[in-house]
């Protein structure tokens, strides 16, 4: 029998104390799954209400940080009855080996979501020895 799975919405977690915090304000964890393949690893994390402008992600000392700021909509002339959406920062970060090629990564943001594309090294693909008959 095929096991079925549905998708589910998890709500927003807040970061319990993710560094010292110079700007007030709630900071959330981005959702991320990530994927290998033999020449790369790809990222994708849950940002959603985060623009383009509103993204950092900085690389340094095999170091991956992801933030971005989710900022409130503002409609003139508009009277708030009911605000359900949390607005604040998403943070995150990752320590990266030494088979991924730095100089290539690619970043994708697109409805939400984040696509973060990490091509390993070339020392680090697979290949096969051929074998030759001596």
């Amino acid at each position: 029998m095929a096991e079925t799975k549905e998708l589910q919405a998890k709500d927003k977690v807040e970061v319990a104390a993710p560094a010292e915090q110079i700007k007030p304000g709630t900071v959330f964890t981005p959702n991320v799954d990530i994927f290998e393949t033999d020449k790369e690893i790809i990222m994708l994390a849950d940002i959603p209400g985060v623009r383009t402008q509103d993204l950092t992600i900085d690389l340094r000392d095999d170091t991956l940080t992801l933030s971005g700021e989710v900022k409130p909509l503002i409609h003139p002339g508009q009277e708030d009855i009911l605000i359900e959406y949390q607005i604040g920062r998403y943070y995150r970060q990752f320590t990266l080996a030494e088979v991924i090629d730095q100089s290539k990564i690619v970043a994708e943001l697109n409805n939400g979501v984040l696509r973060l594309t990490l091509p390993k090294a070339e020392k680090a693909i697979p290949r096969q020895i051929t074998v030759k008959a001596g």
